[in-house]
């Protein structure tokens, strides 16, 4: 079912075309409601009662649940990916000699610690070349083999939206002895997810993106196999029996159960977190397939645009149906987001693409302003 335009829901002026939610989405007004009642809590900490230090934690990790269809026992609250990718890298198996797999060109959260995990192991780091037909997933399957201990992969390229089959991927991983570790963060909220058909070892996203969430929040999903491993750090509350406050003197070696281990420190943001509620709660009354499906037209429009105009924009058979790349003439000017901001319209350039990621805020008008702007833009250019 698609959804009808929800831009009333957002604070976004009149002329302003934002189709730049894979950078950061636009707080939904509920979002920011829900903050300036917590501020305004957070003025009389005399209310903040130890009790509220877990329920607001066990509410948005139930609900991010529900999103990925896993148990509440799963889900770690963390600040980023790059926390959730570090928790990973400290507890899948990885011996000297063995492949870490990584895509090229990589966000740098998902690259920088395998890259440093495969020095100290003295593993291997296998990087899968961009597939000059766009398809990913043949390209990382054949990559796998007896010596991979870890696949590192994505729903879609964080460059121009490129698929890549994870359930495909995973069960090959697992038919090798490998673990799975997923970034989530440019399909989660805009694509369907189910932990229980990719199976990954570790999921790590953040809120503020597709989740519409905060900056500063994000979840690791783990499953059963990880869930007694090492945190990468040693916080009071994810120890078992830190609701009791006048006992947090009597030291423990046990955890919270589940995931709640891998818990960060000061995860109990009373600000943010009811932001994140508010947030998700709004994604799953919309329905991700929903979202998907009103998001895939939008995209489709904008693609058919592009081609009418002689541009290269990633096919829909190809690329996740929230985004797309549109490939870009060399040299692209480095002020290029710049110049089209000032006229109302926001975008990316991620590599030698413009990342077009619009979300149910956009309209009709917003395409029309896109185009216009990328018009007289390639007029400018080629005076």
């Amino acid at each position: 079912m698609k959804i009808s335009p929800q831009r009333d829901l957002f604070d976004i002026p009149e002329g302003v075309a934002y189709l730049n939610c894979a950078y950061m989405a636009p707080t939904l007004r509920a979002a920011r409601r829900a903050a300036e009642e917590a501020l305004e809590r957070t003025s009389h900490p005399w209310q903040i009662t130890p009790p509220d230090y877990f329920t607001g934690c066990e509410e948005v990790r139930s609900l991010f649940a529900r999103l990925i269809g896993g148990d509440p026992d799963g889900v770690a609250i963390v600040p980023s990916v790059s926390y959730g990718m570090a928790v990973a890298a400290a507890n899948v198996p990885v011996e000297r000699g063995e492949k870490i797999v990584v895509l090229e060109e990589e966000f740098p959260s998902s690259y920088y610690c395998w890259r440093e995990l495969a020095r100290r192991k003295g593993a291997r780091l296998s990087v899968v070349r961009r597939p000059p037909n766009g398809e990913w997933t043949p390209a990382v399957l054949e990559e796998i083999d007896e010596s991979t201990a870890v696949v590192v992969a994505t729903n879609c390229h964080w460059t121009d939206g490129t698929l890549l089959n994870l359930a495909k991927v995973g069960g090959e991983a697992r038919s090798v002895g490998a673990a799975l570790v997923v970034d989530g963060i440019q399909s989660l909220g805009a694509m369907p997810f189910d932990v229980k058909e990719v199976r990954p070892a570790f999921l790590a996203t953040a809120s503020y993106k597709w989740l519409l969430g905060p900056y500063g929040v994000g979840f690791l999903w783990v499953s059963e196999e990880y869930r007694s491993g090492t945190p990468i750090e040693h916080n009071w509350i994810n120890r078992a029996g830190s609701e009791r406050f006048s006992h947090l003197v009597d030291y423990r070696d046990d955890f919270q159960p589940g995931a709640r281990r891998y818990d960060a420190g000061e995860r109990s943001n009373f600000v943010l977190l009811p932001m994140v509620a508010e947030a998700l709660r709004q994604i799953l009354s919309w329905g991700v397939g929903n979202i998907a499906e009103t998001l895939a037209s939008i995209t489709a429009l904008i693609e058919e645009e592009a081609v009418e105009r002689g541009m290269e924009p990633t096919p829909s058979a190809l690329r996740a149906p929230h985004m797309l790349g549109i490939r870009l003439e060399p040299p692209i000017p480095e002020d290029l987001p710049a110049q089209l901001a000032s006229r109302g319209v926001h975008v990316s350039v991620r590599g030698d693409s413009l990342r077009i990621s619009p979300h149910l805020y956009n309209t009709g008008e917003d395409i029309s302003l896109l185009f216009s702007v990328l018009e007289e833009h390639t007029r400018a250019r080629s005076v």
